[in-house]
């Protein structure tokens, strides 16, 4: 039996997304921050991918597990999804606070893995969370919004790092295995929102309770003896898999290539402003901060346009599009010599990344079950990791052979799989027999 969902307001919708905002500011670190460290505690450029392995295999392991057991829970005082999530924003906060303490490499690898694990914990139930409380219609502004809080959560990261590098970090001289002590503020303030906008979330937005067919399934579940319990999870996951929408196994061969470039560019921005611009580390990380904060204001600034156009004229022609706008920033930005100039091309990056973190959640969300949307909104994270954990494996050696060891190469490389994407995603198409 469906349930009939009452359409929210505007107001509601943004309260229910609040906490995507201390999700994304941790995101935001992890894209700007933590591999600066790393290169501070010591690493070497080439082993960059793979220390960043933590995201893609917790990602693997936690996200689909995590949706396919809130797809089985209810609580009465804390819901479905917002158990899962509160305990993972509360793991996130932890790690946060005692990175930028990390004494050294392995510490902080040791780190990545646990706040990954948080984040993960966090981000799966949430995308579940919006598509449980809108009808079909408002859909694509529930996941837009949610694309509007990854751009402010990573420009607030962002804009604090390049905040603090200036008031604290212009006289600050590089220590080999010291991390600068201007980093540990914006640690600081992660931790803090971490935790209390998923809080805002949480007291703010009531879930909406099962059906009787879907709290069957709950007491079901309770009823198993622990081993069971333990196993069903999986046993979950590989059927939702066997039974998959065709239209998903299109969507993760754009996500191949997506977040397989997303990642290299996260990884060496860095490296390529010490090439281009003559920086050191702290100068190049605080110019990929300020990379970063441009392309997430215009994340913030375009999210929201993005749901009218997807209306008008298809989510697949306005997401190949956008993924062509962010090929575009790629093949631009090894040619500007210019610390001010090489901020435009994130304009277009930024254009991408709110199609990115909007579009493909809409559009899957439409055509799977409801009492499944957990499991599934894993697997399309799953989707996501995979093709970070094969870029994790297989980029140092490509990067040290292929390409020369040149961070310019590696940022054009990137460029080459967006426009692949973006070719992929004009062939998505939402069949009838699909649309739930």
């Amino acid at each position: 039996m469906m349930i009939k969902k009452p359409q929210l307001s505007f107001w509601q919708i943004l309260n229910m997304n609040v906490g995507f905002l201390g999700i994304q500011y941790s995101f935001g670190l992890q894209q700007t921050a933590i591999n600066p460290i790393f290169l501070y505690l010591g690493a070497s450029e080439e082993m960059l991918p793979i220390l960043n392995i933590a995201g893609p295999v917790t990602g693997l392991i936690v996200q689909p597990i995590i949706g396919a057991m809130s797809d089985k829970t209810w609580s009465p005082r804390w819901g479905r999804r917002k158990p899962y999530f509160l305990i993972g924003a509360l793991l996130g906060s932890l790690c946060l606070f005692a990175f930028p303490h990390s004494p050294v490499l392995w510490f902080a690898v040791g780190l990545l893995w646990i706040l990954d694990v948080g984040n993960n914990m966090a981000m799966e139930p949430y995308r579940a969370f919006v598509g449980d409380k809108l009808p079909e219609k408002q859909l694509n502004l529930g996941y837009q919004m949610q694309s509007l809080f990854v751009g402010a959560g990573i420009l607030l990261a962002n804009g604090s790092i390049v905040l603090f590098q200036y008031l604290f970090g212009g006289e600050s001289v590089e220590e080999a295995g010291t991390i600068p002590q201007w980093l540990y503020y914006s640690f600081y303030i992660g931790g803090i929102l971490s935790l209390t906008t998923i809080l805002w979330s949480v007291l703010k937005t009531p879930e909406i309770p099962p059906t009787e067919e879907e709290m069957k399934e709950v007491n079901k579940m309770k009823m198993l003896p622990l081993s069971q319990r333990v196993i069903k999870p999986f046993i979950e996951i590989v059927d939702a898999i066997k039974d998959m929408p065709k239209f998903m196994w299109k969507i993760g061969a754009v996500y191949l290539f997506q977040w397989y470039a997303l990642f290299i560019y996260w990884q060496f921005i860095t490296p390529l402003f010490k090439l281009t611009l003559g920086y050191s580390t702290s100068e190049a990380a605080s110019q990929a901060a300020k990379m970063s904060l441009t392309y997430n204001t215009a994340t913030m600034l375009i999210a929201m346009a993005l749901v009218p156009l997807t209306t008008r004229f298809g989510g697949k022609k306005i997401y190949g599009l956008s993924l062509v706008s962010t090929a575009i920033a790629l093949f631009c930005i090894p040619s500007i010599s210019d610390p001010n100039l090489v901020l435009i091309p994130m304009i277009l990056f930024g254009i991408g990344w709110a199609a990115m973190m909007g579009i493909p959640y809409t559009m899957v969300s439409k055509v799977v079950p409801q009492d499944r949307r957990g499991v599934y909104m894993g697997i399309l994270n799953m989707m996501i990791v995979i093709p970070m954990g094969i870029q994790t494996l297989t980029f140092g050696p490509i990067y040290k052979y292929l390409l020369g060891g040149n961070a310019i190469n590696a940022i054009l490389f990137a460029g080459v799989f967006f426009i692949i994407a973006s070719l992929l995603a004009i062939r998505l198409n939402i069949r009838k027999t699909e649309a739930q």
